[in-house]
């Protein structure tokens, strides 16, 4: 007996081999399959409208419960440059050399706070999610992205500041400013490939999770948050030199603070090394999360 499935008869009882085939023919596949890469991307790109709404709605819930709400997305940044520069400025003097050191400070510490947030939150989007990712059926690479694009929608209140704190430490709006969009997607994008690739560690083995603030803890005094890099390694190897200073980290700020501060002229090898971070670290931790695609929430 057979029943009729649009133009394709479908017997009433299907063996294992018959039930596949009828699911590739409408395009099912298994759980335990993961997608090709092509067809994973497409997936991903067909999914935007909730990758939006699920970042957007997370992104206006970190301060809503707050009685100062969303205000707080500028005075959290704030409220940490003037502690820092208290620190580091007039206590410590580390300077080197910056005229502008308000303006250089106040980049390092929103922009580092950015990465430390994308990658401490997208280490656990897979099992910080574990519900959903058992519940639904969708692209698990979504959740790393989501916790990106909050992060970035979060960030922006403290991207605007920015541009204020420039204003009045007497920064001069230039043409270099229209980098700074630049300069941020650049970062968004390398630190989505960190994301992946932190979420797969995380979804292998929680104790993962522990170790990667410490490691984000250390970024934060060798990446040039506080003080130029480049000024207190002068004397340093050459390699040392350009481990530390084009590292992907330091690199983030560099040119950040090329396109804002007019006492840091652009550098063009600088934005090109940049850029290959950017591309090379979102591919390959997209491609390290697509390879367990299947193993996410199956704990």
């Amino acid at each position: 007996m057979t029943q009729a499935t649009g133009r394709h008869p479908v017997p009433a009882e299907l063996s294992t081999d018959e039930a596949r085939a009828l699911a590739r023919r409408h395009g099912l596949r298994s759980l335990n399959e993961r997608p090709p890469l092509p067809q994973y991307v497409a997936d991903l790109w067909r999914r935007r409208p909730f990758l939006w709404t699920l970042s957007s709605a997370e992104s206006y819930a970190k301060n809503e419960a707050n009685h100062l709400g969303q205000l707080w997305a500028v005075l959290n940044p704030a409220i940490l440059i003037g502690s820092y520069y208290l620190i580091f400025g007039l206590l410590l003097s580390t300077r080197g050399g910056i005229d502008n050191f308000i303006g250089f400070l106040s980049i390092g510490v929103v922009m580092f706070g950015f990465t430390s947030a994308v990658v401490t939150r997208g280490a656990r989007a897979i099992t910080g999610r574990i519900g959903l990712v058992r519940s639904l059926h969708f692209p698990r690479a979504i959740l790393p992205m989501s916790v990106t694009l909050t992060e970035f929608l979060a960030s922006v209140p403290a991207f605007a500041l920015l541009f204020v704190l420039m204003l009045a430490t007497g920064e001069r709006p230039d043409w270099e400013w229209l980098l700074f969009p630049v300069a941020v997607i650049l970062q968004a994008v390398a630190l989505l490939g960190l994301a992946f690739i932190a979420a797969r560690l995380v979804n292998a083995s929680e104790d993962m999770a522990n170790l990667i603030p410490v490691v984000i803890r250390l970024l934060r005094y060798v990446s040039g948050v506080f003080f130029p890099v480049a000024h207190y390694v002068e004397s340093a190897p050459q390699l040392v030199q350009a481990v530390l200073t084009l590292q992907p980290f330091a690199l983030m700020l560099t040119v950040v603070r090329q396109s804002l501060l007019n006492s840091e002229p652009v550098v063009l090898s600088d934005w090109l090394i940049m850029t290959g971070w950017a591309v090379g670290l979102a591919v390959v931790g997209l491609v390290v999360f697509w390879q367990a695609e299947t193993r996410y929430g199956r704990g």
